[in-house]
């Protein structure tokens, strides 16, 4: 039997996000806002808080700084329930936070520090403990300078040839993150990114033909996040659109990550594909109500009470491919 049903490789930060703010005071000046919160955050933190609280055995591979925002976010891991026996520590840099000023329409502006999470690195005598797990999300792939020089692609090779399923997601792409990507796609069942992201790093116009491109490249499946619209999710032969909650938006900060932990907890309880998604976009909803990328989620039940108390977003129309 496996340790873990899933293991989050990534980034991995601190965030202090601040809401509501319309705009950033002149120098001097002193604005009021409602709500100050710090929360760990990042493609796998998380996906990787999201999953442990819907009761999921959840550990997280990553680097952190000899620092209290290190030692802020183990304290949440540990409350959680999350292992943290695979997380690295450095005294090279400090852990990887961002500083997030949250809008009314909770939209968001934010400044990062890349820091600790260019460092981590999983070693090959480490694979086997990685992939100790049924399912491994990797997230964070342009902003893991180390994993980045292909220990990825080599880790997602070794959890593939395992029998472990794997998932990955990323954020803010660049001119450079596609050649980053095409090595790691072969060995990835599920590729979650942002609707449009996919359409920056394809290339494409249409979502269809961004989901061929991933595809042809040897992605099992394609999943696409967007918002409000739901998500599209597209195989060899099908596709289907997967609406999203009607919530009162507080903070979409996270939103992405949560949906990733949410669709992992799902098939790790033996979920569907659509359905697993469903449970994705309850959690992202959820999230969406507070402050930061754990928030409104609770647990395994009361999420699935959300799902069949709340009514979706544009029930029964076609998706805007």
């Amino acid at each position: 039997m496996n340790q873990f049903d899933a293991v989050f490789v990534g980034l991995t930060i601190l965030d202090i996000a601040g809401r509501p703010v319309s705009a950033i005071p002149g120098g001097g000046e002193v604005r009021f806002i409602e709500q100050i919160r710090l929360n760990p955050a990042g493609t796998a933190s998380g996906a990787a808080m999201n999953a442990a609280k819907l009761g999921i055995r959840t550990a997280t591979a990553a680097c952190l700084g000899e620092d209290e925002k290190a030692d802020f976010i183990l304290g949440v891991y540990r409350r959680l329930g999350i292992d943290c026996s695979l997380v690295q520590r450095t005294r090279e840099a400090e852990t990887s936070a961002t500083i997030l000023a949250i809008r009314p329409d909770g939209e968001r502006s934010a400044l990062h520090y890349r820091g600790a999470s260019d460092r981590l690195f999983i070693d090959e005598q480490a694979f086997d403990a990685v992939c100790n797990t049924r399912f491994l999300h990797h997230g964070g792939t342009g902003l893991l300078a180390a994993m980045d020089r292909g220990q990825s692609e080599r880790l997602l090779r070794h959890a593939k040839a395992r029998g472990v399923t794997t998932s990955l997601d990323l954020i803010a792409p660049d001119s450079a993150t596609l050649g980053l990507l095409t090595p790691l796609l072969p060995y990835v069942d599920y590729f979650m990114p942002s609707r449009q992201e996919a359409l920056q790093l394809s290339g494409c116009a249409t979502l269809e033909d961004s989901a061929a491109f991933f595809l042809e490249r040897g992605v099992g499946v394609c999943i696409f996040k967007s918002g409000a619209d739901g998500s599209y999710v597209f195989g060899q032969n099908f596709s289907l659109h997967i609406p999203a909650y009607r919530v009162e938006v507080a903070d979409t900060t996270g939103c992405g990550d949560s949906y990733c932990g949410g669709f992992i907890a799902g098939l790790a309880r033996g979920w569907a594909l659509e359905r697993a998604c469903q449970l994705g976009s309850a959690v992202s909803a959820l999230v969406a109500t507070g402050l930061g990328s754990d928030a409104g989620v609770v647990d395994w039940e009361s999420t699935l009470k959300f799902m069949a108390t709340t009514p979706t977003r544009q029930s029964g129309l076609p998706p805007l491919i």
